[in-house]
Parts: C-alpha cells; sequence; structure tokens
C-alpha cells in the first residue's frame, strides 16, 4: 500500500528542513520506504478533511491504507516498529532507544521551542529583552545535560536509532540561535546525522517543494 504523508504547500522556514515532515521523510528513507507527498496550505489545514487525520490542524500526517497517523514520535515509531533500521535488535538496546526518541520530544525539544517562541513571535513585547536570557538558559541547561550524557561517541546508544534521527531533528532547530555552536560533541553529533545519506535525500526532497524555482 502506497504511504502518504502531508506537507506544508510553502514551509515557513523556506526549506530549511525544520518543518516536521522533514522527521518523517528521513525516517522513511532511512528504513527504504518510498511515499508520496501531499501538499496542504494553511488554510487546508483546517478544513474537515484534514482535521479528521490530524485533529490540531497540523503536518505531517501519515497514511497507509486504512492507517491514519499524526505526530511525529509516533509516525517514527510505527516506521521503526515495521522496518529494520531505525531500532536494535537487542531487546534492552531496543528499550533505550524508544527511551530517547522520548526524550528527544518530550525533555529536549519544549524548551528549544520556547525559545523560538521568544525570539519570532514576543520579540516586540516589552518584556522581551528581560525574558529571552531566562529562556535561552533553560535550553543551556538541557544541553549541558545532553552534551555530558553524549560525551565523545558518535550517537547517543552505540549505533544510529530512531532516538537520534528525533535528537537530531530537535536540535537543527537551534542552528540559528548559535546555541548549538557553544558545544563541540552536539554540534558533530548533528552534523554526523546531517550527513547520513539518508537525511540527504530527506532534505532535498523538501526542499524542492519550497526552492524559488518551484513557486
Amino acid at each position: 500500500m502506497t504511504i502518504t504523508i502531508t506537507a506544508f504547500e510553502r514551509s515557513p522556514d523556506g526549506g530549511k528542513g525544520l518543518a516536521r515532515d522533514t522527521r518523517v521523510r528521513w525516517a522513511l528513507e532511512e528504513v527504504g520506504q518510498p511515499y508520496e507527498v501531499r501538499l496542504v496550505s494553511f488554510a487546508q489545514m483546517k478544513t474537515p478533511g484534514h482535521l479528521a487525520i490530524h485533529p490540531f490542524g497540523q503536518i505531517p500526517t501519515y497514511e497507509e491504507g486504512s492507517l491514519s497517523l499524526f505526530e511525529t514520535g509516533s509516525i517514527v515509531f510505527h516506521l521503526a516498529e515495521r522496518h529494520a533500521g531505525l531500532l536494535p535488535g537487542d531487546r534492552d538496546a531496543r528499550a533505550r532507544a524508544i527511551t530517547w526518541m522520548f526524550a528527544a520530544l518530550n525533555t529536549v525539544e519544549p524548551p528549544i521551542l520556547d525559545l523560538t517562541t521568544a525570539r519570532i513571535f514576543e520579540a516586540d513585547k516589552p518584556w522581551s529583552e528581560e525574558r529571552l536570557p531566562l529562556v535561552k538558559d533553560r535550553v543551556r541547561d538541557r544541553l549541558d545535560q545532553l552534551s555530558a550524557r553524549l560525551g565523545g561517541a558518535d550517537w547517543l546508544d552505540g549505533v544510529f536509532s530512531a532516538g537520534d534521527l528525533l535528537m537530531v531533528s530537535v536540535l537543527l532547530r537551534l542552528r540559528m540561535s548559535g546555541l548549538l555552536d557553544e558545544y563541540q560533541n552536539l554540534a558533530a553529533y548533528v552534523a554526523r546525522g546531517e550527513a547520513r545519506p539518508a537525511y540527504v535525500r530527506a532534505f532535498a526532497a523538501q526542499f524542492a517543494i519550497n526552492a524559488p524555482s518551484a513557486r
């Protein structure tokens, strides 16, 4: 059955790979599964048809036969369970990889998203200048902990897994802030993720939609 995902018709980031469909594309490329993309506008994301798949009116969504999924963590986990390449075969290593998936989305990403909100959507507020350093410090707290845990390893727990895929995707959101550059091992970790052939293909696919020539 054909896999179909949704993505922004015009991504707010202009094709930098920060829209969450890139995570799903990357996972699909890692497990070698072909897929189709249905592009949706912001208006279309609020229509009954799209809301029936994603009740919060966002992207990406995943459809395969009668199965419809939303939320990148759920979609990546589904792919990792069904296809080899994103979860280790060893039971304990598999459980740890899944734990890192949760850590990426539940522990590391929230303060990073808060930073995005502070820098972009709250920049004009009278209290923004005072709040921003506090938000950055909360991000640094998480990066301190993650950097200490990673140390000099290539990946979070031995071989590359879905946990690394989501963690790298989350950390990529920090590139414009400069905070990632404060942690040499985390910057190198993200670079290793970006260098994976599956990520290169996923990035190119989403960029092609948003490139000036495609408009």
